[in-house]
């Protein structure tokens, strides 16, 4: 009983951190094929104590792409520029949908917070 207690407030803890944080994107200049410099990010909600945000981008119709992500020292940005941070851009032979996602990371690199954001390319 004191397991599944606790696994309830560690999931209600997650979630709750986890449902203050938004991201948007938009493709802006996102140059096809491959542009490596990361599209402009919007962010709000990002918790306190986050130190490092951590990217990530999958094509939804391609999912075994690899893309990458980058990192991002975090220092209370709401916005993030064109080219912030280099991963391997959509390069799609028809229009696919991408999926930006971001953890929120403390100093020990503790999830403090996860977000998510889709859009299609081109």
């Amino acid at each position: 009983m004191r397991l599944a207690l606790a696994f309830g407030f560690i999931m209600a803890m997650t979630t709750a951190a986890s449902a203050g944080m938004t991201m948007t994107f938009e493709w802006g200049p996102t140059a096809k094929c491959f542009d490596p410099k990361s599209p402009p990010i919007t962010l709000s909600g990002v918790p306190a104590g986050t130190k490092t945000l951590a990217f990530r981008m999958t094509d939804l119709d391609a999912p075994d792409f690899k893309h990458g992500g980058g990192t991002v020292a975090f220092a209370g940005q709401k916005t993030l520029p064109y080219g912030t941070f280099s991963y391997r851009g959509p390069c799609p032979p028809k229009p696919h949908t991408y999926e930006i996602s971001v953890r929120a990371l403390d100093s020990t690199g503790k999830i403090l917070a996860t977000a998510k954001a889709r859009k299609r390319f081109p």
